[in-house]
């Protein structure tokens, strides 16, 4: 999968000339139980910019994604790259592995770094931001959002520097959505840290961006019904799902080299159900170059 990809990945990451995002997350393989009663965890860097699997890994039977993601990094480059995760990889060999590589992160800060998480939830209310800005209201999926960003300095505020090295920035987003069907009002907060400057702008952009994975394993599912076709063994799970993100990377591949403003607006899902419901179709779609 990472020799095919990696036919197509430079080529789309040069169109877009944005520093490249890569999106590292796990996904349950929910139709393999294991002898455990786990289902099989693949751990995946998704590149944003392109729409492409670059690598996976899958997590052992008595392991976990913590031990998963390093091996992850080591598959792939990146230098100059923003690394994006959940709060799961906030662990001090995987950020230091970054470093070491060449790369930015930003990840979520949850309660499974309790001391820190906390730690900084307490000293933002003897801090104001540095800066913060507001992105919205917006309307989608039948929701109106509106998303704020405020960015602190980590230095005044991570206790536990000698641990984490070097400095770090602090992004706070708060969401506020009203439901448009009921009217119904909800509010969320999350914490991230990251190694970029507090200078760096509309880091909200990276935080949404991460997002994309989510997407693209909803996609697997929805459109491959990955997690209705059943598997007897963790192999049999990784080999579908490793064809399943070849067939995603096709028709991102295809979205993102057609020169048709129309065709590159279309989502996979569209682009699955028009190429399928004609073999000329798809014989004219795997014989573009």
């Amino acid at each position: 999968m990472q020799e095919f990809t990696a036919n197509f990945h430079d080529e789309l990451l040069n169109v877009c000339r944005d520093r490249e995002i890569i999106c590292v997350d796990g996904n349950a393989q929910r139709g393999t139980v294991q002898e455990n009663v786990r289902n099989t965890d693949i751990v995946s860097a998704y590149s944003f910019n392109t729409g492409i699997t670059i690598a996976t890994e899958a997590c052992r039977e008595k392991s976990n994604e913590i031990k998963a993601v390093p091996i992850l990094i080591d598959k792939i480059d990146i230098s100059g790259k923003n690394i994006t995760a959940d709060a799961m990889s906030m662990q001090k060999d995987i950020i230091d592995k970054i470093r070491n590589k060449g790369g930015d992160f930003l990840i979520e800060l949850k309660a499974n770094q309790r001391s820190l998480r906390y730690g900084v939830e307490d000293k933002l209310k003897e801090h104001r931001p540095l800066y913060s800005y507001t992105e919205g209201p917006e309307l989608g999926h039948g929701r109106i959002e509106t998303r704020t960003y405020n960015i602190y300095d980590g230095l005044e505020i991570i206790a536990d520097k000698e641990k984490w090295d070097e400095n770090m920035t602090i992004i706070e987003y708060k969401s506020l959505t009203i439901k448009k069907s009921t009217g119904v009002c909800t509010s969320e907060k999350r914490l991230y840290v990251n190694s970029l400057p507090t200078t760096t702008p509309r880091q909200g952009a990276i935080v949404r961006n991460h997002w994309s994975i989510e997407s693209m394993h909803s996609e697997l599912d929805v459109n491959l019904l990955q997690d209705k076709i059943k598997r007897k063994s963790s192999r049999a799970a990784r080999n579908l799902d490793t064809i399943q993100r070849i067939v995603c990377s096709i028709f991102s591949t295809w979205r993102g080299r057609r020169k048709k403003k129309a065709d590159k607006n279309k989502g996979i899902a569209e682009l699955m159900r028009y190429i399928s419901m004609s073999f000329s179709r798809l014989i004219r779609f795997l014989a573009q170059k």
